[in-house]
Parts: C-alpha cells; sequence; structure tokens
C-alpha cells in the first residue's frame, strides 16, 4: 500500500540524507538567523523595522517584527533539526529578500567586489539553508529520530 500525500510529506520533511556534519551547518545558521530575529526586536529601529524603512521595504512597523519573529522560530526549529526543511524554505525567502533590497543597490553603485564583500554572510545563509532544504538535517536531530520512530511503526 502506498504511502498518502500527507505522510509522503512529512516523510520529506523528517527524512535526511546528509552526513553527521550537516549539524555544524544546522549550527551556523540556526545560530545566526535565531540572533539576528532576536535583535529585530531587541533593537529595532537599527536592526528591524528602522532598518527595513531606511531601505524601502513597505509597511516597515509590520514586516520587521514579522522577519524577526520567523527568524526567531525557523532558527530554532534549525537549531533542533525539528522540521528542519519546512524551517529552511522561509529562511531560504528571506535571505533572496535581503539580497534583493540591500546588495543589488550596492553592485549597482559600487561594483561587484563591494556588493562580495557585504554580502558574503547573505549568501553563506542563503547556501546554508538551500543545502539544508536539499539533504535534510542530518542523523543528529530530531528530524531523524522522528523519521526512525516513524519507520519502526507498522503501516496501517
Amino acid at each position: 500500500m502506498s504511502a498518502t500525500p500527507r505522510h509522503s510529506l512529512i516523510r520529506w520533511i523528517t527524512e535526511t540524507r546528509a552526513p553527521a556534519a550537516a549539524v555544524l551547518i544546522r549550527l551556523a545558521v540556526g545560530s545566526v538567523f535565531l540572533s539576528e530575529g532576536i535583535q529585530k526586536f531587541l533593537f529595532p529601529a537599527e536592526i528591524g523595522a528602522g532598518r527595513f524603512a531606511k531601505i524601502g521595504l513597505p509597511s516597515p512597523e509590520i514586516l520587521g517584527p514579522l522577519v524577526g519573529a520567523v527568524e526567531i522560530a525557523c532558527g530554532s526549529l534549525v537549531l533542533l533539526g525539528l522540521a528542519t526543511r519546512l524551517a529552511a524554505v522561509p529562511l531560504i525567502a528571506t535571505m533572496l529578500v535581503a539580497i534583493a533590497s540591500t546588495k543589488v543597490p550596492i553592485l549597482v553603485k559600487r561594483g561587484f567586489w563591494a556588493m562580495a564583500h557585504e554580502s558574503r554572510t547573505d549568501w553563506a545563509m542563503l547556501l546554508g539553508a538551500l543545502f539544508l532544504l536539499i539533504v535534510g538535517a542530518g542523523p543528529l536531530s530530531l528530524d531523524a529520530r522522528l523519521a526512525r520512530r516513524g519507520a519502526s511503526r507498522p503501516p496501517r
């Protein structure tokens, strides 16, 4: 009997092909996003809504806290290795918007090398989140534990 679409989605979210060393990528990506999300609330004028207003993003008073909450929630999930693939999706979207709204203008005004320097963390977070989306959290994660538990249950 084949898996239902719901079970297939759950299996995709929790399964992993990543090596144990993927925990290092999870620690880097999760801790940076968690820290940045917290700082959006601690320093809203510099990092949160104020910064979003300065770069011209719409509704910065809503977008700043929303992005901060997403970074805290998804960064925490990545650190735990829980629903890692699912958590990576909004983080990827966040980084794409960050690159488009802050780094592309640097490229246009100051050139490639200035943009490359300013975007190194953004690219690292984007590529780290893409890695986790593709391969999963790795065996040292709650996802792997849930996948093992699900595999040991008899089919219904």
